[in-house]
């Protein structure tokens, strides 16, 4: 369930008569238990409660409903309860129907309500839903009840009108939405000048039974619409001509509203009983947007970005730099008034800007700025000099766009408000102005240059409607020339192999000068865009974007173009959980990239732990280190062994198999024991799977091919082989017996690398494999390898590097050994230093050992892995780190910085792609 759904179920939950009986399993199932949970709760029979009367769901809550008036001792006894702490509850909750208290054990904040409203606290209960959730959130959780409303609202218009759910009619639709909501603010706002005028005036003129509520609503509109002088010439009826003329764009043109049904008419009235001025413009925004969409209604409310994490991008992007001026200008009314001048000609553009949400909070936080510099000068009233029109932004979808221009309507009657006063903020809100700052269209297709002019570029405005933007139209001028423009915004990620062929042609046409660019990440498109844009106009930009694009073969393929020119890394802001309101979700790990031309100040920004510091340089891998670039490399440039990839089946299931079929195999043939061997694919070696493998050879399959069952095997292989298409596969009809690429003998001591790891390892599993085992292609091994190498891989240091050179697949590591180990910097090694690494990776090997049978995913659990474990580790970290710099890295940054040396040094003298020497290895099929 999403934030939405469960207020809603909550909603409804407070609202139906109270029973003791069933309360505390409705609770649980408005945040998304499922029917087997609660059946087994009900039964008793995972019911952990010690408080008689009392329900306790593991991990997550113990309520009890009490005796009225017990509400606060009840809610004691379940604090104190032994099996609340052994249990690991997050919440306690009593109730008595009347009374309503509950606390959140992580950090003792508390709700205590009558019962009726307790729906307006669902926000804080979100974790039991094991949604993430921010104080923003928790506090005001208006937001979500108001996006809940509207989309019932919108779901029960399309119902009764089929015909406005069209590609055609969908756009009316949605203007009509953002009319409404709108209409909702104003009444609440004292904008129209009567409390709750809007929906009071819908109820009174409209008819119970709903068959005339479209026409009523279409009066109000067109009365918005109409310029007070004029009214009387055009026939507004005398209770629509109440309401102010808005103008502005938003009333204008077609006043058309869809039919409503009565429960249409009901919703309508409930969404307007809610109280709009508690509205945050900023989460508002990112939830509402998904409404109109059908693919994304699923997701209501997992848009929303929280104001620190955007200020993770704004604040070094440039409002630090103006919060640092306003500190030197202190009381000097020249140097404030310079400063309001300076402000008053920043430009702000978020090319793929959603509902608005980075360009909302950039105003606000401009205008907290502009209203200090006029409290100093004694100009509190003053009225703000930032136009709306300064904060422009570019988005696919028409009613995100019309949600963001609503947005920073409103944000600035709010800021008005509290700056200014309501008088002023009433006095001179309205009628809205007609200018056109928000795109709708495809911001890889249009120019950025005619969207955010530089100074002195910008054409007028055509457009009559705030709420419609051609393609082709071209846009208006800034009202304040001469000033900085700063680009941000989170775009779409999009890997290479997730893109639409939309998406492919896009890439294709921002591109189109590169020679490789089909495994760039969609967002690579508005970095190369923002790149260009710095060639024309004073600009920085700063975008969140995934890791990957700081990783792996993208790095040395766009980078060194971008950084270049004078175009630096400005600012960055390292790896970090990017999280939203999406149910059972942690968060994608992303990372924040700021370029400037010849930036005055560089700070890197550790996202883990968040330590800054200003350095020299930060390179496309955000380290704090020179410019340099790991390519792909054959064999390995470090005098390590090679680490390869696992022999290739191709074999269309003849000849991989279970442990049952194996044993059948060789109680057929007792010969085939020496064939029939253990196989390790991808995960098997990590969770302790058990598969087997033919691997033979021709003087094996001399023997093996008049047996029946080994026969039928090799004939399912050689008919995959014969219908492939792939001319090296077909090749291999004739060999059926063999796998298709063999990279090892069968004879060697094997230690297997999985292609990926989970993130939450602190070290990158190498396995040892019994004797005899074949790897699968979709691994790497070390084939007799020296143990001081697996020491040196099984390091921290070697899992930085992967993390930092190889990529990801989403949040996993993903290694690569071409990247990953090929190009792993070592300082020289003494025969000593190899003795002690050597007894370093036995004791980790032992360590494993003490713990058999747990498998390799349980043992690197980092919650519980073993003690013992962890200690040989650490050793081997202390012991290889003292070879490195004589001591022990104090962080994962200062680790990348010495392997960045190091590197720096290792390829000085060696051309990019040497092969080096490395063993023959496999054997003749």
């Amino acid at each position: 369930m999403n934030a939405v759904e469960i207020e809603e179920a909550v909603s409804i939950l407070a609202e139906a008569p109270f029973d003791g009986e069933s309360f505390p399993f409705a609770f649980l199932e408005a945040f998304g238990n499922k029917e087997t949970t609660l059946k087994k709760l009900k039964s008793g029979a995972s019911n952990q409660s010690d408080v008689p009367g009392g329900l306790l769901q593991r991990n997550n809550i113990h309520l009890k409903v009490c005796a009225e008036g017990q509400v606060t001792a009840t809610l004691l006894a379940l604090r104190e309860s032994p099996k609340t702490t052994s249990q690991k509850c997050k919440f306690i909750l009593a109730t008595d129907g009347k009374g309503f208290e509950a606390e959140n054990l992580a950090d003792g904040e508390t709700v205590a309500c009558v019962y009726p409203d307790f729906h307006n606290h669902f926000g804080f209960f979100l974790p039991l839903a094991g949604i993430t959730t921010v104080r923003q959130i928790r506090e005001n959780a208006f937001d979500i009840k108001a996006t809940s409303r509207l989309n019932r609202l919108y779901i029960e218009l399309l119902k009764d009108n089929p015909q406005w759910d069209s590609a055609a009619r969908r756009q009316d639709l949605n203007h009509f939405m953002a009319r409404l909501i709108f209409g909702f603010f104003a009444e609440d706002t004292d904008i129209f000048r009567s409390k709750g005028l809007f929906t009071a005036t819908i109820d009174q003129m409209s008819a119970r039974d709903s068959s005339n509520t479209h026409e009523v609503i279409s009066e109000l509109f067109r009365a918005m619409n109409t310029r007070l002088k004029e009214r009387e010439e055009e026939g507004i009826k005398s209770w629509a001509d109440v309401f102010p003329y808005v103008n502005g764009g938003l009333f204008t043109g077609s006043v058309d509203v869809p039919r409503f049904s009565k429960i249409a008419r009901s919703y309508l009235l409930h969404v307007g009983g809610l109280d709009w001025t508690k509205i945050n413009p900023d989460i508002f925004g990112s939830m509402i947007q998904a409404v109109a969409d059908d693919e994304e209604r699923g997701a209501l409310g997992m848009h929303y970005t929280s104001v620190p994490n955007i200020l993770k991008v704004l604040n070094p992007l440039f409002l630090d730099d103006l919060r640092v001026k306003l500190d030197e200008a202190g009381n000097s009314p020249q140097k404030l008034l310079n400063l309001r001048k300076r402000i008053a000609r920043i430009r702000v553009f978020d090319p793929a800007c959603g509902s608005g949400n980075f360009l909302v909070i950039a105003y606000k936080e401009m205008r907290e700025i502009e209203a200090e510099i006029n409290r100093r000068r004694g100009e509190a009233e003053r009225k703000s000099d930032l136009p709306l029109t300064n904060f422009r932004g570019i988005e696919l979808r028409h009613f995100s766009c019309e949600i963001a221009r609503l947005a920073l309507i409103i944000a600035e009657y709010q800021c008005d408000v509290l700056y200014r006063g309501q008088k002023l903020a009433l006095a001179e809100f309205l009628p809205l102005e007609a200018a056109n700052w928000i795109t709708c269209g495809n911001a890889l297709r249009l120019d950025w240059l005619s969207i955010c002019p530089p100074t002195g570029k910008g054409v007028k405005n055509r457009a009559e409607d705030l709420f419609e933007t051609p393609l082709d139209q071209t846009e208006i001028d800034f009202e304040n020339e001469g000033g900085e423009t700063y680009i941000c915004g989170n775009p779409p990620y999009k890997g290479g192999t997730e893109q639409t062929p939309g998406q492919k042609s896009d890439m294709a046409l921002v591109f189109s000068d590169f020679p490789i660019w089909k495994s760039f990440d969609y967002i690579l498109g508005f970095f190369q865009k923002a790149r260009q844009f710095l060639n024309y106009c004073e600009a920085s930009f700063a975008f969140v974007t995934t890791n990957s694009i700081c990783q792996g073969e993208q790095v040395y393929r766009f980078w060194p173009q971008c950084i270049s020119g004078g175009v630096r890394v400005a600012f960055a802001v390292t790896s970090f959980k990017w999280s939203n309101l999406a149910s059972r979700n942690a968060g994608v790990s992303v990372a924040i990239v700021g370029l400037a031309k010849k930036p005055k100040i560089i700070r890197h920004f550790d996202g883990a732990v968040g330590i800054v510091k200003e350095v020299r340089n930060i390179n496309a891998y955000l380290v704090p280190y020179e410019d340099v670039y790991i390519r792909n490399e054959t064999a390995p440039l470090n005098g390590l062994a090679p680490v390869v990839n696992g022999s290739k089946p191709a074999d269309g299931g003849g000849l991989i198999f279970g442990a049952e079929v194996a044993a059948k195999l060789k109680a057929v043939e007792p010969s085939s024991v020496s064939v029939i061997r253990p196989f390790f694919g991808a995960h098997d070696a990590t969770h302790g799977n058990s598969r087997y493998c033919i691997w033979a050879t021709h003087e094996d399959h001399l023997i093996l091919k008049g047996i029946r069952a080994f026969e039928a095997r090799f004939s399912i292989v050689a008919e995959m082989r014969a219908q492939s298409d792939k001319p090296l596969t077909k090749a291999g009809a004739g060999v059926p017996y063999a796998f298709q690429q063999v990279r090892q003998t069968g004879r060697e001591t094997v230690f297997q690398i999985p292609r990926h790891s989970s993130e939450t390892r602190e070290f990158y599993p190498v396995i040892v494999l019994p004797k005899g085992a074949i790897v699968g292609d979709g691994a790497f091994s070390f084939y007799d390898p020296p143990l001081w190498n697996i020491a040196i891989f099984a390091s921290r240091l070697s899992l930085v590097w992967i993390g930092a050179v190889c990529g990801k697949i989403k949040t996993d590591f993903r290694f690569s050994n071409t990247l990953g180990w090929n190009t792993f910097p070592i300082p020289k090694l003494t025969e000593q230093n190899k003795a002690d690494l050597t007894r370093c990776a036995e004791d980790i090997l032992l360590a494993r050992e003490a713990h058999f049978p747990a498998t390799i995913a349980d043992l690197y659990d980092p919650e519980t892995m073993p003690a013992n474990l962890r200690a040989a580790h650490e050793r081997n970290d202390e012991t290889l780190e003292r070879i490195y710099i004589g001591r022990r890295f104090k962080n994962d940054t200062e680790r990348l910085e010495k392997l960045f040396e190091l590197y720096t040094q290792m390829t000085a003298n060696v051309p990019a792609g040497k092969k080096a020497a490395q063993p023959a290895r496999g054997r003749n099929a």
